[in-house]
C-alpha cells in the first residue's frame, strides 16, 4: 500500500474514530437488538441480518426471541418449528445451523453461552464476522466485524484497489479496521460502521454530504466514490425448472420433504418433477416419473399450469404447478413416498417461499 495512505491512516485514525462514535450515538438505529449485551440475542439477530436486509428480520426476530427467549427453549424445539418460524427469510441452513449450536451450546458449555472468542467461533454455522460481533458487543472484546459494509466504507475511506471480495482485499480492510477499533467500546465502533455502511456509505449513490467521515475520506477528495469498492463479477445464475403436483384427493394432498444436499432442505413440497429444460403438459404426460407416480391410479381432471419464477442467490426456479384430482381411493403410488395431509394443514408445515406463493394465490380455488 503506498506510504502517503499509511501516513494519513496514522495521523487521522484516532481522530475518524472518535467522529464515527459521535455520530453513531446521536444517529444509530432504534433496533430491537440494540442496547443488549446478551451474547443469544446479539447471536440471533446477527444470523438473521446476514441474509436479510433489517426492515425484512426485524419481525422475524422479534417473533423469534418471543418463542425461543434463550438457548435452553431453542435447543428443546423440534426443528420442524425452527423452520416454520424461519420461513420466507431464505437460506434454511442459518436456521438449521443456529438449532444445531444451541444443542451443542448446552451439551459443551451446560447451556451458558461461550465467552471465548475460540469456542463462540467453534459454533457451528458462526465465522469470522459473526464471532467478532458477538466477542465485541456482548463481552466488549476488541474483534472486528467485517462484512459487506464494513468492506464498502474502509475500502471507499482509504481508497483500497484491491477487489474487497478477495482474500488480499479482505485482509487489506481488516488490518485497515483493526487500526480503528478503539479497546474501550469495539461493540459499539463495529456497530456504527455497519451503520454508516447501511445509512450513508450506501452501494449506489452514496450520501456523502450527510458524511461525519467526508473530510477524511480518500474516494470523497479524489471524486471515485462510484468506482470503489472494486467488485469480482458475480457467478453465472443457474436456471432450474419444475414441474409440482398438487394432488387433491377427497380433502387430501400429499407433501414430502426434501432431504438432499441441495436448497430448502427439509422444507416439505409437493411431488415434484425437475427437468433440464421446461416441458409442457403433453411432455409431462409422457414423463417417466409422472407416470411412475401415477401407475395404478386415475385422475379425474388437470389443471394448470400455474406458472412461476423464484430468484435466489446463484439460482433462477421456474415452475409450473399441476392441481390434480384424484379419485378416491387410488393411492398406492403415494404410500411410500409421501405423506398424506388434510390439505388445510399444509400451512402448519415449513414450506419455501414459492410453495407459500403458489398456496396464497391458489387457496381459495
Amino acid at each position: 500500500m503506498p506510504h502517503h495512505r499509511m501516513k494519513r491512516q496514522q495521523t487521522t485514525r484516532h481522530q475518524i474514530t472518535q467522529q464515527l462514535l459521535s455520530w453513531y450515538d446521536e444517529n444509530k438505529r432504534d433496533l430491537p437488538w440494540r442496547g443488549t449485551d446478551d451474547p443469544y440475542l446479539v447471536w440471533v439477530s446477527e444470523i438473521i441480518l446476514q441474509q436479510t436486509r433489517v426492515s425484512q428480520g426485524w419481525d422475524y426476530y422479534v417473533r423469534f426471541i418471543r418463542r425461543f427467549p434463550n438457548v435452553a427453549s431453542l435447543a428443546n424445539a423440534n426443528e420442524e418449528e425452527v423452520l416454520k418460524l424461519w420461513q420466507g427469510l431464505g437460506y434454511y441452513s442459518r436456521a438449521r445451523n443456529m438449532h444445531a449450536a444451541a444443542k451443542d451450546i448446552v451439551s459443551r458449555f451446560n447451556g451458558k453461552f461461550p465467552t471465548s472468542h475460540t469456542d463462540i467461533l467453534s459454533l457451528k454455522g458462526i465465522g469470522e464476522y459473526t464471532a467478532a460481533a458477538i466477542s465485541s458487543i456482548a463481552f466488549n472484546e476488541p474483534h472486528v466485524a467485517v462484512d459487506g459494509n464494513v468492506l464498502r466504507v474502509i475500502a471507499r475511506l482509504f481508497e483500497v484497489e484491491e477487489p474487497v471480495q478477495s482474500t488480499k482485499g479482505k485482509r487489506i480492510v481488516k488490518e485497515l479496521t483493526k487500526e480503528l477499533l478503539p479497546e474501550e467500546r469495539p461493540g459499539a465502533f463495529n456497530q456504527a460502521i455497519m451503520d454508516l455502511g447501511s445509512l450513508i456509505c450506501i452501494p449506489r449513490q452514496p450520501r456523502c454530504g450527510d458524511c461525519p467521515l467526508a473530510n477524511s475520506c480518500m474516494v470523497y477528495a479524489t471524486g471515485r466514490t462510484e468506482e470503489l469498492p472494486i467488485r469480482i463479477k458475480k457467478k453465472k445464475t443457474r436456471r432450474r425448472y419444475f414441474t409440482y403436483l398438487h394432488i387433491r384427493q377427497n380433502g387430501n394432498t400429499y407433501i414430502r420433504r426434501r432431504t438432499d444436499n441441495d436448497i430448502w432442505r427439509n422444507l416439505y413440497e409437493f411431488p415434484l418433477i425437475e427437468t433440464d429444460k421446461p416441458i409442457e403438459i403433453e411432455e409431462l404426460l409422457q414423463n417417466d416419473e409422472y407416470n411412475q407416480l401415477f401407475r395404478e391410479t386415475t385422475l379425474l381432471a388437470i389443471d394448470g399450469p400455474f406458472t412461476y419464477k423464484h430468484q435466489l442467490t446463484h439460482q433462477q426456479i421456474h415452475a409450473n404447478f399441476y392441481r390434480l384430482t384424484m379419485e378416491k381411493g387410488a393411492v398406492h403410488a403415494f404410500m411410500d413416498q409421501y405423506k398424506q395431509i388434510v390439505e388445510e394443514e399444509i400451512e402448519r408445515y415449513p414450506i419455501s417461499r414459492l410453495m407459500h406463493k403458489y398456496i396464497e394465490t391458489n387457496s381459495n380455488e
